[in-house]
């Protein structure tokens, strides 16, 4: 059984701030973009490994047992010199090792799967946001009653499905630091989402007026082109500035819910 603490170079009693700390200090000298190579790649995934475990407590406190039933368990054959013996012991060692280089991979590939889902969302939160504001299709009006009950409903899934969304983005991505005054007294260790909450938030909000704005600075510039393409509805518009307001409030959700919806599937087939 590998000895977490022995590889991150801490005691039985460490606490989480000093485990913490030891992994990310030799995370940095065996990270694959430092020492590009196979040993270096090993090595992190092993760090990775014992790290994982020994900041959750209950998985720690199953790794405890573990290795104190192996420090109390009698001699083997298996610690012998035996040719035999050293072949079955660099088997198990190496079957560990590849189990733990498959994990690594396997929550890369994870994280990267979620990485790309935000991005997904959030640009085509933008995207739907700037192109309904810039050809301004004013499209509530021409729907019958059936059509309106349809978006309505879209709407509300649209809605739902963004706001968990983005919920659990900033759930992931995101934290709220301490107060300044608890953070001077108490010394506390760097979180390990990127960024804060209320820059996510401010990214999300200035991201949507800007293109909200550059959608309408382009489609005033351009009104006769656009003017152009929903002419067959102007006779059934009733108030020109209503059916923008109901597109730019209605449309952004449903696209969100719609490009969420068939990035999944692809991911699904992939």
């Amino acid at each position: 059984m590998i000895d977490y603490y022995r590889i991150l170079g801490v005691s039985t009693n460490a606490s989480q701030t000093e485990i913490k700390s030891a992994y990310r200090k030799l995370a940095r000298k065996s990270h694959p973009d430092v020492n590009p190579n196979t040993e270096a790649a090993r090595q992190f995934a092993l760090l990775s490994k014992a790290y994982h475990t020994l900041s959750d407590p209950q998985e720690r406190a199953y790794y405890d047992d573990q290795l104190k039933a192996q420090k109390n368990r009698s001699y083997s054959i298996l610690d012998s010199n035996n040719p035999h013996a050293k072949r079955a012991r660099n088997l198990a060692v190496q079957a560990k090792w590849d189990r733990l280089v498959d994990e690594v991979l396997e929550r890369d590939r994870q994280e990267n799967r979620e990485r790309q889902r935000a991005v997904f969302t959030t640009v085509s939160l933008f995207l739907s946001t700037f192109f309904l504001a810039m050809m301004r299709p004013q499209l509530w009006n021409v729907f019958s009653t059936m059509g309106r009950v349809i978006v309505l409903t879209l709407f509300v899934i649209g809605v739902w499905h963004l706001a968990n969304r983005l919920r659990e983005y900033l759930a992931h991505y995101t934290y709220k630091p301490d107060p300044i005054q608890g953070s001077i007294i108490s010394e506390s260790s760097l979180p390990e989402q990127p960024f804060t909450r209320f820059s996510a938030y401010t990214f999300l909000l200035v991201g949507w007026a800007l293109s909200l704005g550059i959608g309408l600075y382009i489609g005033w510039h351009m009104q006769d082109f656009f003017s152009d393409i929903t002419l067959l509805f102007r006779h059934r518009i009733v108030s020109v500035q209503s059916a923008i307001i109901f597109d730019l409030i209605f449309y952004p959700p449903i696209a969100v819910l719609i490009v969420d919806t068939v990035h999944g599937l692809a991911s699904r087939i992939d």
